[in-house]
């Protein structure tokens, strides 16, 4: 893994983290940094496995970014979704 892959990883992960609040509609029990925790090592497991299949090349790509976004929101939405007991504002 490269540095700016990890630093990106871990942007994308806190982003996508705090976007996942919204995917919930309404109040979740999820509180926030389950949601930050959840999305930044999904994004670092994108960053690995972007690395295994060989998108990663000594560097930052547009396809590892694609992976990792992509893990991360499964990973967000499925904690959020999964999240029992939603309360509506």
């Amino acid at each position: 893994m490269s540095v700016p892959g990890i630093v990106a990883a871990v942007l994308v992960g806190l982003v996508i983290g705090a976007l996942g609040r919204l995917v919930g509609g309404g109040r979740t029990q999820v509180p926030l940094w389950l949601t930050l925790a959840v999305g930044l090592v999904a994004a670092l497991l994108g960053t690995i496995v972007s690395r295994l299949v060989g998108i990663d090349s000594d560097g930052f790509t547009l396809r590892q970014l694609i992976v990792q976004v992509g893990l991360a929101g499964v990973a967000v939405a499925l904690v959020v979704g999964t999240a029992g007991g939603r309360t509506e504002p």
